[in-house]
């Protein structure tokens, strides 16, 4: 594999809203996934009327003075002031820290937030990540920004996270609401930078809601063979059967790639174009929609990254364990691979060469190879997947020729903590809730259990990656909608402290 296929491959298992590894050619149609998918979760919802965007002049660099630091950039934001109580009721404001990617792929599948503010009147933001969407420095031109490692320097969640102080502060100032309370949320990267804003700018944010945030993803706190190990046992809960085809399968595919004829036997047998075939790229493209559908397991429909159904791992399930099928391996793993990329039923062929980047995520290559240093590679003999070790110098080795760069695998928990995370948050933390649905591979570097009577972890046996983001619907099961309720009942009670507060002087 080469170095830039390995970090993209990377890039792929983590990015929980990115769906690169593949587009599908459609008949009579020029459009490729995931380019519908954005609005997706929009089910009868006017996108139009969700936000506008603005742009705030921000800083290249917070923490130096050197010349260059000075340097501005026009970062966007998107904000709705629908349901706002206004200033002279200090209603809060609801701030979504954005993650790898355009933030209106964000802000149009983070539904909750847009469900409570009327109850609380708050006013919403979304703040794109810089480097990220249309917040790019360097004049915004990408082919400056992305150069090099002397102008991806200021790409960090450090300087992501004092851009969200900075950008907040103006902005409740400029709306003369100076006193009113401030929650952010956000899920899986989002999620994570959501957590560490609470730990860091506590005078910004009076609580956070961190929705499947693998915080615990580093520095030799999670095993790296969690991840796929959970991925895993989603598959085998629902089928014995279903998980030893996929099991024995890339071995099959393997063999079948080296023998005369083999390219053209899997071409056909799973339906790929014609202008590019390999066995190994296609095992990754096959683990990819594993990966994607145990991530993305919800109890409705979602067209979050691709259309899907209901609980689209037992429908995976159920296309292996078709009995039509017969014995034909390769025909049970393409009745899977339909269900993550061609529920629509509108395919004709699958593109394995396509790597276009359709939401702006490209870069979290550039922070995998940085700080991010999350292991989840590794498989066990137990494994869906080929067994295999998770190898620190393999990354390291592929940064240093990518990119010019040496990885600093330890840097995130100097900078933001997890280790003894139990212990310590106890001690210094309030008022943050973490949500982890055990489905979820994520979850395994999530926070579990309840560290204090105001850092609070909320686990959903059958929940997804963060599911309880998503727009409410009728169909929800009764679990997620307690899940919200719970997450309601807590912000509730910051919002009504922190005004206890402000009328007492305290």
């Amino acid at each position: 594999m080469s170095i830039k296929a390995y970090l993209i491959l990377f890039f792929w298992v983590f990015s929980a809203f990115s769906c690169l590894f593949s587009s599908l050619t459609v008949a009579k149609s020029a459009s490729r996934f995931p380019s519908s998918a954005i609005r997706a979760e929009l089910a009868g919802k006017n996108s139009n009327k969700l936000y506008r965007a603005k742009y705030f002049t921000q800083i290249l660099d917070h923490f130096n003075f050197n010349p260059r630091s000075y340097q501005r950039f026009q970062q966007r934001y998107l904000i709705n002031e629908t349901y706002w109580g206004g200033p002279k009721k200090n209603s809060p404001i609801f701030v979504y820290t954005g993650n790898e990617g355009d933030i209106e792929w964000f802000a149009q599948n983070t539904g909750f937030m847009y469900d409570v503010a009327p109850a609380f009147e708050a006013l919403l933001v979304f703040i794109e990540h810089r480097f990220y969407g249309k917040s790019i420095p360097f004049g915004g031109d990408k082919d400056v920004a992305y150069s090099n490692a002397s102008t991806l320097g200021y790409l960090t969640s450090a300087q992501a996270l004092a851009d969200y102080a900075t950008l907040i502060i103006d902005l409740k100032r400029n709306l003369t609401a100076v006193d009113a309370p401030v929650v952010v949320f956000g899920g899986s990267y989002g999620g994570m930078l959501a957590s560490w804003f609470r730990l860091k700018y506590p005078h910004i944010a009076i609580g956070a809601l961190a929705s499947s945030a693998p915080i615990l993803n580093f520095d030799n706190i999670t095993s790296p063979y969690s991840f796929n190990n959970i991925i895993t046992r989603d598959f085998r809960s629902e089928s014995e059967n279903c998980y030893k085809v996929i099991k024995g399968s890339w071995e099959k595919i393997e063999k079948a790639g080296k023998r005369a004829g083999g390219l053209e036997l899997l071409r056909e047998s799973f339906g790929i174009c014609k202008n590019y075939i390999d066995a190994g790229v296609l095992e990754g493209w096959l683990q990819t929609a594993f990966i994607y559908t145990a991530m993305t397991d919800y109890p409705t429909p979602s067209n979050f990254l691709n259309p899907l159904p209901p609980y689209p791992v037992k429908q995976m399930c159920k296309a292996i364990d078709d009995p039509k099928t017969g014995s034909d391996t390769f025909a049970k793993l393409y009745g899977a691979a339909n269900v993550y990329y061609n529920y629509s039923g509108t395919a004709t062929c699958f593109n394995l060469a396509d790597s276009s980047d359709p939401h702006g995520l490209d870069m979290w290559g550039w922070q995998a190879c940085t700080e991010m240093i999350m292991p989840t590679e590794g498989n066990n003999k137990e494994s869906l997947f080929p067994e295999s070790q998770w190898s620190y110098s393999d990354r390291a080795a592929g940064c240093k020729a990518y990119f010019g760069v040496d990885p600093r695998p330890c840097w995130i928990t100097i900078e933001f903590g997890g280790h003894d995370i139990y212990r310590v948050l106890k001690r210094y933390g309030s008022n943050m809730i973490f949500f982890n649905g055990l489905r979820d591979p994520w979850s395994g570097g999530g926070v579990l259990k309840n560290i204090s009577k105001t850092i609070v972890a909320i686990v959903a046996e059958q929940g997804a990656h963060h599911v309880d983001l998503r727009f409410a619907t009728k169909e929800d099961p009764k679990w997620l909608q307690d899940v919200r309720q719970m997450e309601i009942t807590i912000i509730s009670k910051w919002i009504s402290q922190y005004y206890h507060d402000l009328a007492h002087n305290f």
